[in-house]
This record gives structure tokens, C-alpha cells and sequence, in this order.
């Protein structure tokens, strides 16, 4: 037999808790999410533009744009050797290793200070392209922060990210709506473990727990703090030292934040853009879940149920994460595609919400996999015109039909 899974029955439910406010909800937010962001030459938005911050093919491509011709030789000859792997953090992972492995020998032209400078150089082209400012109209981001901020809340939005971007900070501060991302202080902010593993500042303060480091992160002594420049980034890079790297402070005190929210009884976890590929993240994730069947994770993939494996292998591991891709889900174990119920009565502005087709001609698919879907998703949960359907409806029910 064949399961079939209803996007109606999930979505309405899903709906709801947006809408109440009193569920402790958290959202992990992954690279996927600026690409949902298209802007013109002059950074205004525009849906034939480019990505506000480019994928990892292309960020690979104009991170190492403005290398020296001796890096670039190097640099290629990684490139040939890795073949079809040789995206960002395949390259940082192997310059890397040869700047640790060389001293004074040289390999295609750099020896093992060579390669330092050659992956310090990687690392300020990735900074200074995650660097984009939010443009000032209308966003994704912005509509997700009116959401967080336009309800009466009992616990904290709590915005996991991997991203190294200051988008959600210049959408908060746009709409004066309050935040924490674990810094105090006013001159030079300093990290403060204590503060990121309490709950003492009020619901109303929106966390933000950037768990790879941001821009405008700098080490001073002992201490990381936040400069306000763009320039200092100390980040997790994407390399083979990011695990070691995340046991350190204050990386240790973030994914600690991820622990214990997990672990917290009735909190649900929505994540997009991200691809549960960082084996750190996910093994977090997957112990918590472990640990604690009153919490859920709900995993919104853009892509096809069989081209977001690592998800949907967590899933078959784990009965409370669910993965909703944009053909199919995998939901309490079950893998199905999606099929829409019957239509009721006032439900189609809100079926359009989370399933339709992405471009013109394109057959219709789960949507919020979309970063912008997404946000819109939630932005519309409070609207007047969205209720959750009645008990009896069609939309309640799972189907099951037989292949």
C-alpha cells in the first residue's frame, strides 16, 4: 500500500499554533533562505534579479574571484583533484589540510603558510559577499518579524541560523521590535554564556543564536565580541575544522541553546533553508529528539523528497521530525506524497498559501520549502480569514490508497 499524506490537515494545524502564541517555537534557518531574495544592479528587489546572497556553487565561484595568480594556480589544482566536489568546503577543507600538513614544502606553488594566507583569503571573499544589506522594501524577512512581533507571546521566538548574514538583525531593528544574540554591553558587546543559557529576559525579546559566528564577531583576548564592522568575522567556516571549532565558546554556549530548547517539553522546531547537511547540527537535533518525544521538528525542504536524504533519513529515525518536501513528506515515520483533500468552504486562498505551482506551467508541489513561502505562511496565520477546519472536515482526513 501506498501512503498518501494531505498537506490540508498539517498546514491547518500548523496554522494554528503560529496563530495562539503559546507554544515555545523556534526556527532553524539555513543558506537556503537569502536565495528567496532577488535584487537588481542597485539591490532593490526585483524577481528577475539575483539572489541577495548567491547558493554555494555560486558563492564558491565569487568567493575566490579575487585571488593572486599563484593562489588561483593553487587553487585550481585543488579544483582538477576534487572534481565535481570542489564547492566551498571541499576547497577550504583541503587548504586546510595542506597548510597544516607542508611547513617549508611547497605543493603547486604554496607551502604551508602559503595556504594559510590562501584560506584567510577564501574566508574574507565569503564575508564580504554575506555582507549584503536588507533592502529596504518589503521582504521575506521583514514579513516573518511582523509575525514574530504581532503576537501576544508566552515563551521567546528563539531564530537558530547558520547563516553568517545580518539580515534577521536589520529586519528586527527595522520594525524596533526587540532582540538577544547572546552579546551585552554597549561600547564593545562581549559574548555572555550565563545570559544565552538562561530565560530571564522577557517573551517580547525575540533570541537570535547565530551558531557559526557572524560579521562583526572578533576575538580580543579571551573574548568574543561585537565590533558593529563588518570587516571582523570570525566565523565556523565551512571546512573540516568546524566540528572542533563548535566545541569552543561561544559556539559551545549556542549549540548548548539548540540542546536544551530541544529538550524543553512542548517546543517546535520549524526549519527552512536548511539542508541537514552538517552532521554536527543534525546530530543535535537527532539526540534531543531522542531524548525528548514532546518536541517536534518540522523541516521544510525545497527540493524533492529523494534529493534531501540526510533529512529524510533523520526522519525515519526520529517519528517527531517531520520533513515536508515539495513532492512528498515523511511524517511520524510514514513517507507519502502529498495529496490534497477536497476543497472546502473558504479554503482556497489558504490552500494557496502553501501549495500551488512555483513558476507558470510548473505542476503544483508543496511550497514552503521556499524560504518567502514560508515567511508569507506564517505572516497570514492571524488573518481573520484562516481558521483552522472544522473536525469533520475532509481536510482532517489521512488517506491511504493502495498502489
Amino acid at each position: 500500500m501506498e501512503s498518501v499524506h494531505n498537506p490540508d490537515r498539517f498546514m491547518g494545524d500548523l496554522r494554528q499554533i503560529l496563530s495562539q502564541g503559546r507554544k515555545r517555537i523556534g526556527i532553524l534557518v539555513g543558506a537556503g533562505a537569502p536565495l528567496s531574495i532577488r535584487v537588481d544592479d542597485e539591490g532593490k528587489p526585483s524577481v528577475s534579479g539575483k539572489p541577495l546572497i548567491p547558493g554555494v556553487d555560486a558563492l564558491t565561484t565569487a568567493a575566490v574571484s579575487g585571488l593572486a595568480e599563484e593562489q588561483m594556480a593553487a587553487l585550481n589544482a585543488i579544483r582538477a583533484d576534487l572534481g565535481d566536489g570542489a564547492n566551498i568546503e571541499a576547497i577550504l577543507s583541503r587548504v586546510r589540510l595542506l597548510q597544516t600538513a607542508l611547513g617549508k614544502a611547497k605543493v603547486n606553488g604554496l607551502d604551508g603558510e602559503g595556504y594559510k594566507v590562501l584560506g584567510k583569503d577564501i574566508c574574507a571573499g565569503i564575508a564580504k559577499i554575506v555582507s549584503a544589506d536588507l533592502p529596504q522594501e518589503r521582504t521575506p524577512y521583514h514579513e516573518i518579524v511582523s509575525w514574530i512581533g504581532g503576537t501576544q507571546r508566552a515563551h521567546a521566538v528563539e531564530i537558530f541560523t547558520t547563516n553568517y548574514d545580518l539580515l534577521f538583525e536589520q529586519a528586527f531593528e527595522a520594525a524596533n521590535a526587540p532582540y538577544f544574540d547572546g552579546f551585552a554591553g554597549g561600547h564593545a558587546p562581549f559574548f555572555d554564556p550565563v545570559t544565552v543559557a538562561g530565560n530571564d529576559l522577557p517573551a517580547r525579546w525575540s533570541r537570535i543564536w547565530k551558531l557559526h559566528g557572524s560579521l562583526g564577531w572578533k576575538v580580543a583576548g579571551q573574548v568574543v565580541i561585537r565590533t558593529g564592522n563588518r570587516e571582523s568575522a570570525d566565523l565556523v567556516y565551512p571546512d573540516h575544522l568546524k566540528y572542533d571549532l563548535t566545541q569552543k565558546q561561544p559556539y559551545s554556549a549556542l549549540f548548548e541553546r539548540l540542546k536544551q530548547f530541544l529538550l524543553t517539553p512542548d517546543t517546535v522546531l520549524l526549519s527552512v533553508g536548511f539542508s541537514f547537511r552538517d552532521a554536527h547540527i543534525s546530530a543535535v537535533v537527532g539526540e534531543a529528539l531522542a531524548m525528548n518525544s514532546n518536541a517536534a521538528v518540522l523541516a521544510f525542504q525545497y527540493q524533492t523528497l529523494a534529493n534531501e536524504e540526510p533529512v529524510r533519513k533523520l526522519a525515519f529515525e526520529h517519528p517527531n521530525l517531520s520533513v515536508y518536501a515539495s513532492d512528498a513528506a515523511v511524517i511520524g515515520g510514514v513517507e507519502g506524497t502529498w495529496r490534497p483533500g477536497d476543497l472546502p468552504k473558504n479554503w482556497g486562498d489558504i490552500r494557496a498559501s502553501f501549495w500551488g505551482s512555483r513558476k507558470a506551467g510548473e505542476a503544483q508541489s508543496f511550497l514552503l520549502g521556499d524560504f518567502g513561502s514560508f515567511c508569507r505562511f506564517c505572516a497570514l496565520s492571524s488573518s481573520v480569514d484562516i481558521l483552522q477546519p472544522a473536525p469533520n472536515s475532509p481536510i482532517n482526513e489521512e488517506l491511504v490508497v493502495e498502489e
